[in-house]
């Protein structure tokens, strides 16, 4: 049967990474998928925006630390 020959290898390659130090983790993420991602995502976004304007000074700070960074990179 062919999906036996299939888990034998994922078996296999497992076995492999576990024996390279390895473990497996699973993880759970938001399901970019969902219509109210895309909502969660603007209104997370416009508090970061409403953030910056509120903090002028901190603002500023960073635009000068980032022009001091620019030449580094040269």
């Amino acid at each position: 049967m062919a999906s036996s020959h299939v888990n034998a290898r994922v078996q296999r390659h497992r076995d492999a990474l576990r024996m390279a130090g390895l473990r497996p983790v699973q993880i759970w993420v938001p399901d970019t998928r969902r219509p109210v991602f895309a909502d969660e995502c603007r209104r997370q976004s416009r508090l970061a925006a409403e953030a910056d304007m509120a903090d002028r000074d901190m603002q500023q700070w960073m635009d000068d630390a980032l022009a001091d960074l620019d030449g580094w990179a040269n």
